[in-house]
């Protein structure tokens, strides 16, 4: 192995299979993003360049890989060389033979200085983004829980709600995970050169990776490397706006970092003085896990305090007797544009996996004058994260006080039915089952009417378009009968003369 200037720096012997190549992360990616190194190897029986030497070449972004063929007698033969380049005839490869070693004579800097230019050339500013992420998706299904489409819609949506470009997509069927790689290190091979192809710089998992996993596919493939749940954190640090929902989220990101930061090295300790402060010392790698302890119990003291002050106000709207409607359901379900249409209101609404993350609450005024509080809250998701649950069990705990759960649902998901259980075993999860509930189904203009008919039928729902006004008077019938029994509802009366307020 040579740097650019010739200078040799590493001497290799391998097996009759395969050559281990040591660790090249201290050489960083100079002028045409290339490592700065040229690999020379023999191949003892005269074969050619194979494809574990064209993904060398491409995952370690390699000068050069060069081959010298050896004959049967042991005398050195052909070599042949490859390069990477944008116009090459082999996955952006360029390969070239020569008859003798000593055929090939050229000026090495001013090779690379034409190669670098070709490269640069390449990469032209309409293929990329001027900034941003561009990744490829990673569906990793195991047994038949979920359907394969669903899950990559799914991470397609969560890495566009936070600024990615999927530039590719991948399912890889598995009979068990790997314990290292999630995926088994060739596939994983494969993964880094179509993400070479496709000029993407990061990786993104449907599945969360352990500690070990995340540093092992980060090293192997020296890709920015996420899994879904740091994907889901990324939106909600994005989309939180009030102190409160800025602190939870905090919370969950430290919580997932925790057991991510690094391993211990002897190489990061400092030395302390003093009787007991002999020796290695703290480490470096202790005092950031205690700092981080430190932060997770400050947000938690703080969290405590901003929830006593809305338990207040949860007490004061207890005291005015207003009945309290809260709209739960699968995150993207449309809660946030019900509640504009219920109520006049002016709540951000985006066709974007949590869009909202802070809990709104406004009036609704019945016909017959009479107010109830309906409130707005985070979506739900399969498989939560576990420290996102915990971070935000505060924010749910506002269903506590519900006198009726308005379970809203999107019928024009292929995934609804799922959506539904998924909902109702997050409630039992937090406990609140034995709130009543009514379940409600929404986007009915993307839906055949007869199939909205079978389904409303089935799941006793009622059937709206958060965007149709006129389609909720069934609906703001229901809701009264149900939290003003003794109140007979007024069929007659004109949508637009319900009132709102804040």
């Amino acid at each position: 192995m040579l740097t650019r200037r010739g200078e040799v720096f590493s001497v290799l012997v391998g097996d009759a299979s395969s050559i281990m190549l040591p660790d090249l992360s201290g050489f960083r990616m100079g002028t045409g993003n290339l490592k700065g190194v040229r690999f020379i190897h023999a191949h003892l029986k005269g074969e050619p360049l194979d494809r574990e030497d064209i993904t060398d070449l491409r995952m370690l972004r390699l000068d050069m890989v060069g081959v010298l063929k050896g004959d049967k007698e042991g005398n050195p033969g052909e070599l042949e060389i490859a390069y990477l380049d944008p116009d090459g005839e082999i996955s952006g490869c360029t390969v070239e033979r020569y008859p003798l070693p000593r055929w090939l004579e050229a000026d090495f800097a001013l090779w690379m200085s034409d190669r670098i230019r070709a490269l640069q050339r390449g990469m032209k500013p309409s293929k990329r983004l001027s900034r941003g992420t561009r990744a490829i998706v990673v569906v990793v299904p195991l047994g038949a829980r979920w359907d394969v489409d669903a899950l990559l819609q799914e991470i397609v949506e969560l890495s566009e709600a936070c600024g990615v470009e999927v530039v590719g997509q991948v399912v890889q069927k598995v009979r068990r995970i790997h314990p290292a790689f999630l995926i088994g290190q060739g596939k994983l091979k494969e993964l880094v050169m179509t993400s070479m192809e496709k000029g993407a710089d990061c990786i993104i998992f449907n599945r969360d990776l352990s500690p070990a996993q995340l540093d092992a596919i980060s090293r192997m493939t020296e890709l920015k490397v996420l899994d879904r749940t740091l994907l889901i954190l990324d939106i909600f640090a994005q989309r939180a706006h009030s102190r409160e929902g800025k602190l939870q989220v905090e919370l969950a990101q430290l919580k997932y970092m925790l057991p991510r930061l690094g391993r211990k090295n002897t190489a990061m300790s400092r030395l302390t003085g003093g009787i007991g402060g002999r020796g290695p010392g703290e480490t470096k790698l202790e005092i950031n896990r205690r700092r981080v302890r430190d932060r997770i119990a400050s947000l938690e003291r703080e969290l405590k305090h901003l929830k006593t002050g809305r338990d207040l106000r949860r007490r004061k709207r207890k005291r005015q007797g207003l009945p309290i409607i809260s709209i739960v359901g699968y995150t993207n379900a449309g809660k946030s544009t019900l509640l504009n249409a219920l109520t006049h209101s002016h709540v951000l609404v985006e066709d974007k996996p949590f869009a909202t993350l802070d809990t709104s609450s406004r009036l609704l005024r019945f016909p017959r004058d009479r107010q109830v509080v309906i409130t707005d809250t985070v979506g739900f998701i399969r498989d939560l994260p576990r420290d996102l649950l915990g971070a935000f069990m505060s924010t749910l705990g506002e269903l506590e006080d519900a006198d009726l759960l308005l379970h809203l649902v999107d019928i024009s998901h292929p995934e609804a039915e799922r959506h539904i259980r998924t909902v109702e075993a997050l409630l039992h999860k937090i406990g609140l089952q034995d709130i009543p509930s009514l379940l409600v189904f929404n986007k009915i203009d993307k839906v055949p009417a007869e199939e909205v008919m079978r389904y409303c039928k089935t799941y006793d729902a009622i059937p709206i378009s958060a965007i149709n006004r006129e389609s909720l008077i069934p609906l703001i019938e229901r809701l009264q009968r149900i939290v003003f029994p003794e109140t007979a509802p007024v069929v007659s009366h004109p949508f637009s003369r319900w009132g709102a307020g804040r």
